[in-house]
């Protein structure tokens, strides 16, 4: 059984072992790295445009940076030494939170008719750059580590 960790390329079966602790330090950082993108996205939006693109920019990272949170919160939640497929239910689990909070706080964003709406969903689609450069440099460095652990192999 192989399953993807939400940020991370690590691989869940019950011969591996995860260090749960990395996986949600990385997991973290990528929130803060969302909420990092939707304050510059919101100074950006305020210098170039006005006040309100401002307020509607950082309500749009905001929302991406929420859902990831929730995310993490209950898809990581007690993890770590469970059964490969209390792993998986968390991860779904997980997933289908960061979609309620998503809808919800777009939901009520998009009820207050004085947003402009391009800022708030630029900044929440840059928000996903975050997460998915985050797990594309995860990715190459195990790649990499891979690979020269390979070549050693081959150096003996």
């Amino acid at each position: 059984m192989r399953v993807l960790c939400p940020g991370s390329p690590a691989v869940v079966s019950s011969e591996s072992s995860i260090d749960f602790l990395a996986v949600r330090r990385q997991a973290l950082s990528v929130v803060a790295g969302q909420a990092a993108v939707a304050v510059c996205g919101a100074l950006i939006c305020y210098a170039a445009l006005d006040a309100r693109s401002g307020l509607s920019a950082l309500i749009g990272g905001g929302i991406g940076a929420a859902a990831t949170l929730a995310q993490v919160g209950i898809g990581l939640r007690n993890s770590a030494g469970k059964d490969p497929r209390a792993v998986v239910r968390g991860f779904y689990r997980g997933s289908a939170m960061k979609l309620l909070v998503t809808v919800a706080l777009f939901v009520l964003a998009l009820r207050h008719r004085n947003l402009a709406p391009a800022p708030l969903f630029v900044t929440y689609v840059a928000t996903f750059l975050v997460y998915w450069l985050t797990l594309a440099r995860t990715f190459r460095a195990r790649v990499q580590s891979g690979a020269s652990a390979s070549m050693e192999d081959k150096d003996r």
